[in-house]
């Protein structure tokens, strides 16, 4: 029998694993995933700055990029501050994708670790709230 599966595709529950893993072991275990499944993904992916009609390089790096399409950022945390959705709305808008999604592990179901955001030019995410505004 096949893992349920979200809007995303992705696989939705783990239950061979146990909770309390760090990120990096969740990650290791979707790769695993992703990969019997035959998705294609990057790991790790390197985040560039554009500063003043220049590319710098930066420290910061995307967790997946499944498909050349979605964004997937991984958490293990008992809450999810707006400053995750924000993240990813900035990773969102650097590598010029649209649709990206976070991934709580710490969770007892995994759907309801699960947040979906696009990202959109005539919408924001606020830092203080997790609703969309439009944007000014």
């Amino acid at each position: 029998m096949r893992s349920p599966r979200g809007s995303s595709g992705l696989p939705l529950r783990f239950t061979s694993i146990s909770a309390g893993l760090l990120e990096p072991e969740y990650e290791e275990c979707l790769c695993h995933e992703l990969t019997v499944l035959g998705f294609r993904f990057q790991r790790q992916v390197h985040l560039p700055i554009h500063y003043k009609g220049i590319q710098l390089q930066s420290a910061d790096r995307m967790d997946l990029m499944v498909k050349d399409a979605v964004v997937v950022e991984l958490k293990t945390t008992e809450a999810m501050p707006p400053l995750y959705s924000a993240q990813l709305l900035t990773y969102l808008r650097s590598s010029q994708k649209t649709v990206g999604l976070i991934i709580n592990f710490n969770v007892p179901v995994l759907q309801d670790g699960l947040k979906r955001i696009a990202n959109s030019p005539r919408l924001s995410v606020s830092a203080s709230t997790t609703e969309p505004r439009e944007a000014l």
